[in-house]
């Protein structure tokens, strides 16, 4: 596993496990192990996928020492008005005394309130980074030139057909590490895997397609969070180390890019947005 450091020091994989709709508690539990086992030392979570009990629970039972694990949950912007409470509420449920990483989940709401109980929970010692997901660069840097504590990450949907390469320069200006979400589009980019450059260049390397994908985005800088529950795909998704993307390579890559998020866009937020998740 490859190491990045974060803009206060802390050590960060560039490769972990997404667990979005891990909400069966025997799969949530295998997955989670399994990754571990495989050597995945980066988990990430929300109070929004409804699975941090189950999260908690396999960490603990890994066997693998809490200080190697890079743990990271994030509060649902119906929790912004009380989120010092509502990360409390995540470490008891996750049964750890601190997070690695907690995240403001969506753009809307009381951010600035929400961002300084971060910074409040950061200055205790209850989390060790603190950051926001699915912050646009208008709204990142208002959060990074107005607070005191910078944020450590930006989680945002990133893959081959949504490469977000302006927020990625913004991210960069401000010493924000680009977490991507969705490597590989949710299933919403499965014909691009098909594209017969790309297929050449995963034969060229010995690897398969979505191995590539993961390559090219860790090559420029993102670390990645593919979400899987089958032991085989994520050995997959963590051999690609071991290769390098030539420069023609990665600028075939880039010509991709459709620049349009393929899930959830922050600046149509009807998708995230209802009334049951806002009182």
């Amino acid at each position: 596993m490859e190491y990045i450091k974060l803009n206060n020091g802390i050590e960060m994989p560039v490769l972990g496990l997404g667990t979005y709709e891990g909400t069966d508690k025997g799969v949530a539990l295998r997955s989670v192990r399994e990754a571990l086992d495989v050597g995945y030392r980066l988990i990430d979570t929300a109070q929004y996928y409804g699975n941090e009990q189950y999260i908690g629970l396999a960490l603990k039972e890994s066997g693998v020492p809490r200080e190697e694990i890079f743990l990271t949950s994030k509060i649902w912007f119906n929790r912004f008005e009380e989120c010092y409470e509502a990360v409390l509420e995540s470490l008891r449920t996750l049964q750890v005394d601190y997070l690695d990483l907690i995240l403001l989940h969506w753009p809307f709401g009381n951010t600035y309130k929400a961002y300084r109980d971060l910074e409040r929970l950061y200055e205790e010692g209850k989390v060790c980074s603190i950051g926001v997901s699915n912050f646009r660069a208008d709204r990142l840097i208002d959060i990074a030139r107005y607070n005191k504590v910078v944020p450590a990450v930006n989680q945002i949907e990133t893959n081959l057909l949504c490469q977000q390469r302006e927020c990625h320069e913004w991210m960069s200006r401000l010493g924000v590490r680009h977490e991507g979400y969705a490597p590989f589009g949710q299933g919403l980019a499965d014909d691009v895997y098909a594209d017969p450059c790309l297929q050449a260049i995963a034969e060229h390397h010995g690897k398969n397609t979505r191995q590539v994908a993961l390559r090219f985005l860790i090559q420029q800088g993102v670390t990645v969070i593919p979400k899987s529950s089958r032991r085989e795909r994520m050995e997959q998704n963590i051999d690609v180390f071991d290769f390098h993307l030539s420069d023609e390579e990665m600028q075939q890559l880039t010509a991709f890019d459709r620049h349009v998020p393929l899930t959830c866009d922050p600046a149509e937020p009807d998708a995230v947005w209802s009334s049951d998740q806002w009182h």
